[in-house]
């Protein structure tokens, strides 16, 4: 593959709430570039990305899709994301494999809460983005209203790349063009403030053009536009129907000849290190097909017949059939037996794929979601940034149905959390049952049917757990003395820390302060084990303990019975001691809640979210008699809310929820959850 072929690779990621026609948008693309004959629609079960069994039954997406086709001389990747917040990991996770970031929006009803964190998750992966919004023919639509709030939400770099006209039958291109009958806005005008942006971006092009006043050429804007979307100065917005065909053709050359090539956008964030370490460098991988290999590996799933499935993007070098690759840091490579393409549920074997492609490696164990793959061990300790993905919030404690599927479970379940990374397994303490946890109940209950339906195991299931946290709110010091001797050789640690809160959301920090070796430095990973466990059995209610630096500044050893497990034990105790000293306390989740009800339904809706503890934050028309309520509320009080809000819409409404923060639960629920914790007997 050479640069010119490179230069013809386009990769886009699309995203976008639930509803708003980013699958239909996809297959309209592909029948328009004349990949599929017989466009096929959700309704029939008949797309090319919604070819799973459960989404056919669904109607909506459960995982992202990947489709590419040619056209006019541009190789197209892109990537059919879910919308739901319950799938939120699939879509988060596919942006890894994009340069672009096509935001749709439902000409209907507006910005949504994934329609602004998928805006949000580009930005903060230096994406391009685009906006198209879909449906532009429906019903009682306000495009004039919409455009205004997107500017509100995303900024007045949201221009105008084309409009409707004709009532949304068709659309006016702005880049070229200067005149036309729009319906909504000035073609003049939406044409002047593109220019006028995107000839900023390049200073001797601007001065000729206030110089002269004439537009530069389509060939000498593309450098400048590309600069403009890289750097977040311009946000293209479209029009487009995926039902009638309308602004489809347009949207498909703008994304062949303006959407970056790989070489155009921002450099993906590789560094060469350790993970969670300090001794990291940047490293930049160059879209040069002759260069080592560095793939990364965005999405992993289990075929009946294939399995395991790892798709990846490569980001320099070629990958050829039948080379050597590694996996991570991995000493021993292994053989690329079969490479392929992938267009929907099809897998096309091809004999190479060179930098911006996307395509699958199958039946290597070894391969992981966010390995990092590459030819030779100079490459080695080379990771990309990580991906943060929603918290999984939502939690079941499940068990087999039948006796002696125990084991398959296990296996079952593990295979579903290498293909979801927002899909959390846990083992409870005495073993018999184990607990899941997803972004929602809707995550949790397909993932359930996919071990029916493809694994044949059934389980019974208890109410969710809800995933509280603890902390400190003060400082404190903490020390143990662990000695025991019971004939022979015993055991002596001596541990003194301090902890200090950190900012919500900051995680854990340790510190090694300790002078003159009073605890030898090898020693100290077992301290900090010690203060690891501590912290992910909790202290006052037995949930993990988060925000806090733990100081670990003196302690003393013994030159004979001086041992690990001692350190362990120490390191454990002593950060108990502080906690308790440290006023702590016991956080609940608060999620963001979006519920869609009849606008009749709103005040008794909003009332019940009330008693809930909740807070609302907006209340929009949303047009049909509908409404959106927006707001915060703690993620325990929403337990079977499901039923409650069918009940007061007669059936009419539904919610979707996405983690927003911790905070501190009432003192209430705090005593409840304390007075019911049965802390672990030490052993001594």
């Amino acid at each position: 593959m050479d640069s010119t072929s490179v230069a013809a690779v386009r990769n886009i990621a699309v995203v976008g709430h639930t509803g708003c026609g980013k699958t239909s948008l996809v297959e309209t693309l592909l029948a328009t570039a004349g990949v599929i004959e017989t466009q096929g629609s959700i309704e029939k079960g008949s797309t090319v990305c919604d070819f799973d069994p459960l989404e056919k039954q669904y109607g909506h997406s459960l995982q992202s899709a990947l489709v590419n086709f040619q056209w006019e001389g541009r190789h197209l990747y892109v990537a059919d994301t879910p919308g739901m917040p319950d799938f939120a990991g699939q879509s988060v996770a596919a942006l890894a494999s994009a340069d672009t970031a096509l935001v749709v929006i439902d000409a209907q009803l507006g910005v949504q809460l994934t329609t602004e964190r998928m805006m949000r998750r580009a930005a903060e992966r230096g994406m391009c983005r685009m906006i198209v919004i879909n449906k532009i023919d429906g019903d009682n639509v306000d495009l004039g209203d919409l455009l205004r709030d997107i500017r509100e939400r995303f900024g007045n770099q949201c221009l105008l790349l084309d409009l409707p006209a004709r009532h949304g039958q068709e659309v006016i291109e702005v880049l070229e063009h200067d005149s036309g009958d729009a319906d909504i806005e000035s073609v003049a005008a939406a044409h002047r403030a593109l220019i006028d942006q995107v000839v900023e971006e390049d200073e001797d092009l601007l001065a000729r053009y206030l110089e002269e006043g004439a537009d530069p050429s389509p060939n000498e804007l593309h450098a400048p536009f590309e600069k403009a979307m890289r750097e977040g100065h311009l946000i293209p917005v479209m029009f487009a129907s995926a039902r009638t065909g309308a602004g489809v053709q347009e949207l498909l050359r703008i994304l062949a000849t303006l959407a970056p090539a790989p070489v155009e956008g921002n450099p993906p964030p590789f560094y060469k290190g350790d993970p969670g370490t300090s001794d990291t460098e940047a490293f930049e991988a160059l879209a040069d097909p002759a260069r080592h290999v560095i793939a990364h590996v965005f999405r992993v799933s289990i075929d009946p017949y294939m399995g395991k499935v790892a798709a990846f993007r490569v980001f320099q070098g070629t990958v050829k059939r039948d080379m050597q690759l590694y996996v991570g840091d991995a000493k021993r490579a292994f053989k690329v037996a079969h490479l392929y393409r992938l267009h929907g549920k099809d897998m096309v074997e091809t004999p190479e794929l060179g930098p911006g492609e996307i395509g699958a490696i199958a039946k290597v164990d070894e391969i992981t979601f966010d390995s990092v793959l590459h030819d030779s061990h100079d490459e080695d300790h080379i990771h990309l940034k990580a991906t943060q993905f929603p918290p999984a919030m939502h939690g079941l404690a499940i068990s087999p149905r039948r006796k002696g599927d125990e084991q398959k479970l296990s296996e079952v379940l593990a295979k579903l959390a290498s293909e979801d990374a927002s899909f959390v397994v846990e083992r409870d303490g005495e073993g018999h049952e184990w607990v899941i946890r997803g972004l929602g109940e809707l995550h949790l209950k397909t993932k359930m049917e996919r071990m029916a339906l493809q694994y044949k195991v059934d389980v019974d299931t208890r109410p969710p757990r809800i995933p509280y946290r603890e902390t400190v709110s003060g400082h404190a010091e903490g020390h143990c003395r662990h000695k025991k001797q019971s004939g022979g050789a015993g055991q002596f640690g001596e541990v003194f820390l301090r902890i200090e809160p950190l900012e919500r959301g900051a995680g854990f920090e340790f510190i090694d302060q300790v002078k003159g070796g009073a605890i030898p430095s090898v020693f100290m990973p077992a301290v900090e084990k010690g203060v690891q466990h501590a912290l992910a059995e909790g202290v006052i209610a037995g949930f993990p303990v988060v925000d806090l630096r733990v100081i670990v500044y003196d302690g003393k050893t013994h030159p004979v019975d001086g041992k690990e497990i001692a350190f362990v034990t120490a390191g454990r105790k002593a950060v108990i001691d502080a906690i308790l000293k440290a006023s702590p306390a016991v956080l609940e989740p608060i999620v963001e809640v979006e519920i869609n009800v009849p606008e009749s339904g709103i005040g008794e809706v909003t009332g019940d979210l009330a008693s809930r503890r909740g807070q609302i934050t907006g209340t929009t028309s949303r047009g049909h008699g509908g409404a959106t309520i927006t707001g915060l509320a703690p993620l325990a009080e929403l337990s079977e809310y499901s039923s409650r809000l069918k009940a007061m819409t007669a059936g009419a409404g539904n919610f979707s929820y996405a983690f927003s923060h911790y905070s501190p639960a009432p003192p209430m629920v705090q005593r409840q959850l304390m007075s019911a914790h049965k802390p672990q007997e030490d052993e001594e």
